[in-house]
């Protein structure tokens, strides 16, 4: 008798739990862009990764030190990735803080297309071609977009696609220095 209620009772149990979060889901009470990044208020993940642009160039996360940056996590094959493309090449014409693009478990020749495509907001754009920097960063999934003090410490994490918005109201307060 045990051995069919205790995996009855466990059924029962895990449906009542995923029936309460889509409620919450629906109800627009548990928001993916909640989800708190355990780097926050912690130095950024160094990273030494080849450019995309000339892979014979790298970029040292250590030469980002000194200055507030943005790291966007991107890939070809992401189509939020796409939508936010705009808000990006919008948020580099500002020349407020340099982006950073990490190209994430994509091929350097979809990658340049895709730029050469819809235009480079990146200052410096690297590949992740293993993902090995996603996971130290503990991306869940493309994009992903990190603000970095001057200090190398993480101040926000946003999930998503970038907007005018988030640009505004989440990333330029946090911003050092004189804000527009």
């Amino acid at each position: 008798m045990w051995r069919y209620f205790v995996p009855a009772a466990a059924f029962v149990v895990l449906g009542g739990l995923l029936a309460f979060a889509l409620v919450r889901i629906d109800a627009g009470k548990l928001d993916v862009h909640e989800i708190k990044s355990p780097l926050i208020g912690r130095t950024a993940p160094p990273f030494l990764l080849p450019s995309v642009i000339d892979p014979s160039k790298q970029l040292d996360s250590h030469s980002l030190a000194g200055q507030a940056y943005v790291v966007n996590i991107w890939g070809t094959w992401c189509a939020a990735c796409r939508d936010e493309h705009e808000a990006l090449l919008e948020i580099a014409r500002s020349k407020q803080v340099p982006l950073i693009g990490i190209d994430w478990r994509d091929e350097r020749a979809l990658a340049m297309s895709y730029l050469a495509q819809l235009g480079n907001p990146y200052r410096e754009v690297v590949s992740d071609s293993d993902g090995r920097v996603a996971i130290d960063w503990g991306v869940y999934g493309a994009p992903e977009t990190f603000l970095v003090s001057p200090a190398g410490v993480v101040l926000y994490k946003h999930i998503g696609a970038m907007t005018d918005k988030v640009w505004r109201d989440e990333f330029l307060p946090r911003l050092p220095g004189p804000k527009s």
